[in-house]
């Protein structure tokens, strides 16, 4: 057998068949992903005190409601785009929110000295959803943390850019 027929050969024989299952299988993992912003239907995001979490906003209703600096609270409808849902949906998966835990708050609130503030943000797509419980002072992994204020960051900025619009 010549070099060359050797090189045919392997080609054919494993690398070919290599290159197509790879196709084939990552074809299928993106064609099944299990949060597509295909089936995204809304976001739902609420923070405040842990017992009276009163700054809400649900884009399904376009509802917002948020205490201003003079402690009034004020409700509005605020509509976001398509393109700041698809913005938040990539910061989502940039930021791994598919795999936080869905409680990241302190299970015994020994501290009670200090203010906290509590974070709800839900992706509510066709068949399921994520959601995710924060505190402002949790105590876990540093590295988790930092991604979770980001991403609740990334959705207040957001909404604030959505009101400056307005």
């Amino acid at each position: 057998m010549s070099e060359r027929s050797r090189k045919i050969f392997l080609y054919i024989c494993i690398i070919v068949p290599f290159v197509g299952y790879c196709i084939f299988y990552y074809s299928n993992m993106i064609k099944n992903a299990p949060f597509r912003f295909a089936d995204f239907e809304s976001i739902e995001f609420s923070y405040g005190e842990p017992n009276h979490m009163l700054n809400t906003f649900n884009s399904e209703t376009a509802v917002y409601q948020y205490v201003n600096r003079r402690d009034s609270l004020i409700k509005t409808t605020l509509k976001l785009r398509k393109d700041d849902l698809l913005y938040l949906h990539r910061k989502a998966t940039e930021y791994g929110f598919w795999n936080f835990p869905d409680d990241m708050t302190l299970a015994n609130n020994k501290d009670s000295t200090k203010q906290v503030v509590r974070f709800f943000l839900k992706f509510n797509y066709k068949e399921k959803s994520k959601q995710m419980l924060f505190d402002s002072n949790y105590p876990g992994d540093p590295k988790l943390y930092d991604a979770a204020k980001t991403m609740i960051s990334e959705v207040q900025r957001i909404l604030n850019d959505a009101e400056d619009r307005r």
